[in-house]
């Protein structure tokens, strides 16, 4: 009895080992971080990237997979979603994305993230294999979470639990003030005082999580803990970035400003009017992280292509960039958006990294996502075709190696209505 016992758990161990070690033969390879292979062999290990090349040898016991006129790319990486913490916007009890107040830095975005969420397999079956998932809400948001479209609980699916700190700029904002008679408009003298006070307020946080650090360090016998203020050590401390979400010109300047007088690592993010930046963008090394594409111009008089255009401007000027959907329902289109802006200017092999390596690296995680090379996690989505292409689809998609089911909600009702009588 014992020894059957044994070779249960053997076979056991065995069984869970090749569900995350696997080789595909004859497959297009595109690493992002080096030059494509046209007919070569992946190998993966253990749920890592063992090897790849043209003459790279399959070891033995090792699942193959024939993926002759196939390409393998690394998964794709949507840097700003609601997703685990939106399902039916209409619906305020699906929604679990903001908390009352203005700074709020304790917040942790990933333990809220529902893995049920009938999103997350849509959204893989575009190829997307992680997302930042962010709070919402205030000045101070709370903290982002990385996590890989994938797993039973929030623990299996986490990358990183702060990933980033975010935070939205102030605005002079005259919109939103409600009259008996329906929307109206706050006076402009009002709506800034309203943001002055904001900005102070924000000045003021920052100063106050400075001397709790302070006392902290000190080890004062009577030091109390406040999980606001510990929550933002690891962006005083250099530690994690800070997300800003800026859009307008005059909110850019004031991130940037800020930023530098607060001495943090900052990362700028759903900017429109950010071209007049990109010098100082790129001499301190502040990455952007890019919305949609397909959106119409902030002006009536500005150019039509204005968002279709702006990835390649900022690539030219030599800022880093990434993309991100800022939604739930459409991360799905995170390469479609991509796909325009390369029509409109930006490089092919620039557009990969902004959803690949690029975002891998603003978010500190490149030595294990983001490309393809010996080592790494084995996150891969394999298409039949371009994974730019509209019309290309997803074959296969992995996540740390292990194999992820296609189907999803918009496939089953595809299937349904296509067989309607």
């Amino acid at each position: 009895m014992k020894a059957l016992w044994l070779i249960w758990i053997a076979a056991s161990a065995l069984a869970a080992a090749d569900g995350d070690s696997f080789a595909l033969r004859n497959v297009a390879i595109h690493p992002v971080t080096g030059p494509d292979i046209e007919a070569g062999v992946l190998v993966v290990r253990d749920g890592r990237i063992a090897g790849f090349g043209s003459r790279t040898a399959i070891p033995r016991g090792v699942r193959v997979i024939d993926a002759r006129g196939l390409d393998v790319y690394p998964g794709m990486i949507d840097s700003g979603t609601a997703i685990g913490l939106s399902e039916i916007g209409a619906v305020r009890e699906t929604v679990d994305t903001t908390e009352l107040g203005d700074f709020n830095p304790q917040l942790r975005a990933g333990i809220a993230v529902n893995p049920g969420s009938e999103h997350i397999p849509v959204t893989r079956a575009a190829g997307i294999t992680s997302v930042l998932t962010l709070p919402q809400g205030g000045v101070i948001s709370g903290q982002a979470a990385l996590i890989h479209l994938d797993g039973w609980t929030w623990e299996e699916m986490e990358i990183l639990r702060t990933a980033a700190l975010a935070m939205t700029m102030p605005v002079i904002d005259t919109a939103g003030r409600r009259t008996p008679s329906g929307p109206g408009r706050t006076p402009f003298a009002e709506a800034r005082k309203i943001y002055e006070k904001k900005l102070a307020g924000l000045r003021d946080f920052f100063e106050a999580a400075r001397r709790y650090r302070q006392a902290k360090n000190a080890a004062a016998a009577d030091f109390k803990t406040d999980l606001k203020y510990e929550a933002m050590l690891p962006v005083l401390e250099g530690k994690a970035p800070l997300v800003i979400y800026a859009v307008r010109e005059r909110a850019i300047r004031d991130a940037l400003e800020f930023a530098g007088k607060q001495n943090v690592r900052a990362v700028l993010a759903g900017c429109r009017e950010v071209e007049g930046f990109a010098a100082d963008l790129k001499a301190r090394n502040i990455p952007v992280i890019l919305g949609p594409t397909h959106t119409p111009p902030l002006d009536e008089d500005a150019p039509y292509d204005a968002s279709f255009t702006l990835p390649g401007r900022l690539h030219k000027a030599g800022v880093k960039i990434a993309f991100a959907t800022f939604t739930t329902a459409a991360s799905r289109n995170l390469p479609d958006h991509v796909a325009t802006a390369v029509a409109y200017g930006l490089p092919y092999q620039e557009a990969l990294r902004s959803i690949t390596i690029n975002p891998a690296e603003i978010w500190g995680v490149s030595q294990d996502l983001g490309s393809i090379e010996k080592g790494k996690v084995a996150d891969l989505v394999v298409t039949d075709g371009d994974l730019l292409e509209t019309r290309t689809r997803v074959k296969y998609l992995f996540i740390k190696g292990r194999a992820v089911d296609l189907d999803n909600k918009h496939l089953r009702l595809y299937k349904k209505y296509e067989a309607r009588p």
